[in-house]
């Protein structure tokens, strides 16, 4: 598992980002496409499984970017496409129909306990 932690900042309309240990840095015109160059710069180095990223402003000029590669129970990166079960459900072609939801739990009133049913009394 990879972590790379970047400082963001921008300057005249231009982000910039350099990694805080190390030599990996990137810059672009908005934080989506700062976000993005970074994302492939680190795959570039570390493509052992899927990738996290959170992005945090700091102030209005700066930011701190984090890319996670691996880790085992994290999601990947994805671009684009719908979810699998949608995709899996779109592509029938209208042949089947979607499962119907399970039919919902009947609630039952719990019965609020007094002293009385327990068979003594806090002040006895």
């Amino acid at each position: 598992m990879g972590v790379f932690t970047f400082v963001c900042r921008t300057s005249g309309g231009e982000w910039s980002a350099k990694q805080l240990s190390g030599d990996l840095e990137a810059s672009a015109a908005s934080t989506f496409d700062l976000q993005r160059r970074l994302v492939q710069a680190v795959l570039g180095v570390d493509a052992s499984g899927g990738v996290q990223s959170s992005f945090s402003l700091v102030s209005p000029s700066s930011a701190v970017f984090q890319v996670i590669v691996g880790g085992g129970g994290g999601g990947a990166f994805v671009s684009g496409g719908a979810p699998s079960g949608v995709a899996a459900a779109g592509s029938s072609g209208g042949a089947g129909s979607a499962p119907e939801a399970p039919p919902a739990e009947e609630k039952k009133e719990e019965k609020e306990e007094s002293d009385e049913d327990m068979g003594f009394s806090l002040f006895d």
